[in-house]
């Protein structure tokens, strides 16, 4: 369990709130983790019971139907199930598309979609990386092309998070393709709309549970009322997301290093060999404390970019640097505390396997680590 006891950038109803996600993930979440790992996806119950307890989009306002509460409520989210060690996609939903539908949707967008998703009715993705186009969204060649009241749509995209779960996606498109970034929109796909197909759920390193999708649209026809935000503004809107986005990637980081920390030190501190623990070799004792300096020291950084961010403060830069460091930590601490195990961190059966794996993309996804080093040198 996370000890939250010396953390700074909550009160004490985000932590009231804790106790109340905890039990439902304990609930909801734990017992069916390798369920969730098998079949690659999340089923609806559970997305239900989060939105039940008030856990999905909680920064929702009041007059949309939601909670209005703060960020610090999803960054409470967002590590408890980290440290849970599922890639559930609860946070996407939560740090990420809900905020596109409140403060750009029309109120006939909002009240169509919001509703649904704070009850898990609603589960929506949003579509940026396509085959030839990942971190430099600029490229993407996805096209809406204006006929008459209607866009349509063709491309294709890939990587999908809730891809097959999404019941509405946010596709990123090109409606001026001469224009540039200037010629990027956002529309609004129904999972029925027809031309729109779903395609595999894809085969992975990590994250198994997440369902991630291949997207094809094929003449996809949908109304201009369905564009979110302004005609060729979709680049900036995606660009006014970014710190949030990637905040939320870092949090998740660090409550993942806390919790390969914490596997590593139970397993060393049982495991024998030579006539003595494992953690009572001066390598295991050492390695464990460099690991500890390096979580006292990322969850005090998190906790200044949280607050940061609860008073509207941070920048794309100071968040890239966020994402950089808690995923690179992140990843240095899987690999460190899956040494540890020795030939047990092979092993599925361990947690620190599952940890491992996921781990890895998050120095990819959310533009790579050397994006976030592109983005923090322009800041310099």
């Amino acid at each position: 369990m996370l000890d939250t006891s010396k953390r700074i950038c909550y009160t004490d109803d985000h932590e009231a709130f804790r106790d109340t996600v905890r039990k439902v993930f304990d609930e909801h979440m734990a017992p069916h983790l390798d369920k969730h790992e098998a079949e690659g996806i999340v089923g609806r119950e559970a997305w239900h019971a989060l939105g039940e307890a008030g856990m999905l989009c909680p920064t929702i306002s009041e007059e949309n139907g939601g909670l209005g509460l703060d960020f610090g409520f999803n960054a409470v989210i967002n590590e408890e199930l980290a440290y849970l060690g599922s890639s559930a996609g609860f946070t996407l939903q939560n740090d990420i598309t809900c905020n596109y539908f409140e403060r750009l949707g029309t109120e006939d967008q909002r009240a169509k979609y919001l509703p649904g998703m704070i009850t898990g009715d609603v589960i929506t993705a949003i579509a940026m990386t396509e085959p030839g186009a990942g971190s430099d969204l600029q490229g993407i060649r996805t096209t809406a092309k204006r006929d008459g009241s209607d866009f349509i749509i063709n491309g294709s995209k890939t990587y999908i998070t809730n891809g097959q779960n999404a019941d509405c996606v946010i596709v990123v498109a090109k409606t001026d393709p001469e224009a540039g970034a200037k010629g990027t929109s956002l529309l609004l796909v129904d999972a029925d709309t027809p031309g729109f197909q779903k395609g595999r759920n894809l085969d992975k390193i990590g994250q198994h549970a997440a369902d991630t999708s291949e997207l094809f649209f094929d003449d996809v026809r949908v109304p201009a009322e369905n564009l979110l935000g302004g005609e060729g503004r979709g680049f900036v809107h995606l660009m006014e997301e970014l710190p949030q986005e990637r905040l939320s990637i870092a949090i998740g980081c660090q409550a993942g290093m806390q919790r390969a920390f914490d596997e590593a030190v139970t397993f060393t501190k049982d495991r024998k060999a030579f006539g003595k623990t494992v953690f009572e070799f001066q390598n295991t004792k050492f390695t464990l404390a460099d690991m500890a300096a390096e979580l006292q020291v990322g969850w005090a950084h998190l906790d200044w970019c949280i607050l940061r961010h609860l008073k509207g403060e941070l920048t794309t830069a100071e968040a890239s640097v966020s994402k950089l460091w808690h995923t690179e930590k992140g990843w240095d601490a899987m690999d460190t505390s899956l040494q540890l195990h020795g030939g047990a961190g092979y092993m599925n059966e361990y947690a620190i396997a599952r940890l491992w794996r996921d781990a890895r993309v998050s120095r990819i996804y959310g533009g790579t680590s050397e994006i976030m080093k592109e983005v923090i040198s322009r800041a310099i």
